[in-house]
């Protein structure tokens, strides 16, 4: 049975193999929207890009990036500039990310709004 390790929250949960992490996450009391999207967001069909967390580690116990979340990186404007600020790190969308192991979650994944450049 997975594990996921929700690493700001310091919550530690199974999860059947084949789970998605929003629902994981919902079921275990772990907040995966901040700010407006608390109400309005998509449910988890995956249009709206506001359930984004980073995949620190595990990313291959994870089920592969589907058509949303490749569409997202570059259509979405909030999603778009997480992951491309985030450079490096494995940003997925919670409710397209399938577990099929153990994984570490960090929620939440900041925006660096300036780019990592900016000053210099």
């Amino acid at each position: 049975m997975p594990k996921i390790n929700f690493v700001k929250e310091k919550v530690i949960v199974d999860a059947a193999d084949g789970d998605n992490i929003r629902s994981i996450a919902r079921q275990n009391g772990v907040q995966l929207y901040s700010g407006p999207h608390k109400v309005f967001n998509c449910m988890g069909f995956g249009h709206c890009g506001s359930c984004n967390v980073i995949v620190k580690k595990g990313s291959e116990n994870c089920s592969r990036k589907g058509i949303l979340e490749s569409l997202w990186k570059w259509a979405h404007p909030l999603l778009g500039l997480k992951i491309l600020s985030n450079e490096g790190k494995d940003v997925r969308l919670a409710c397209q990310a399938k577990v099929h192991g153990d994984v570490e979650i960090d929620t939440h994944p900041p925006i660096n709004w300036h780019g990592n450049k900016f000053w210099g």
